[in-house]
């Protein structure tokens, strides 16, 4: 799971935010009172959410979310802000707030970016598994008369429905034909 910066100009604000992180473990790293220490606290972490109010001591919350790397999303921690305006990767929250509003906001803002990038990690089928997929469609549309999407849909919901990958799916049906 990614890191968590407080970037909250007022030190016992801060510190208020960083224990209740630490108190239902959650990977709070550090807080920085500027936009620029926030910066450069995150260039060496890999994922995570930068927790802020509007205004830091050296810039406004949407430069620091402009600057942001791409494995990283802002909460942002105010007042009602006529200025705001949905955007990927930015959450509001009022205040004041739960902290139980806080851990459940902060845990799904991290759960979506794990999500995000354990698909962006997920390889790509090799020539070789690809082959065994074109393989059983043909397969599939030859015996069965299937076109080419009906073929690939159904090697695709055999391998939803066992709990497959659609290349051992496509295996399976190899096989099966095999021993004909």
């Amino acid at each position: 799971m990614g890191s968590v910066i407080i970037a909250v100009p007022n030190q016992d604000r801060s510190e208020k935010i960083l224990g209740i992180l630490r108190r239902h473990g959650f990977n709070a790293e550090a807080t920085a009172p500027v936009g620029s220490e926030v910066l450069r606290t995150i260039g060496s972490m890999d994922s995570g959410i930068v927790i802020c109010q509007r205004r830091l001591k050296d810039m406004s919350y949407l430069e620091l979310y402009e600057y942001l790397p791409e494995h990283f999303n802002m909460l942002l921690i105010t007042d009602n802000d006529d200025n705001y305006k949905p955007r990927d990767g930015l959450i509001r929250l009022l205040t004041p707030f739960k902290s139980s509003d806080l851990l459940n906001t902060a845990e799904m803002m991290l759960a979506n970016l794990d999500a995000v990038i354990k698909k962006k990690r997920k390889p790509a089928r090799s020539v070789e598994e690809q082959m065994k997929i074109d393989k059983a469609k043909h397969l599939l549309m030859d015996r069965n008369d299937m076109t080419e999407p009906e073929a690939f849909r159904y090697i695709q919901k055999t391998s939803m429905d066992t709990g497959r990958s659609m290349v051992e799916s496509a295996e399976m049906i190899l096989m099966l034909d095999w021993e004909r």
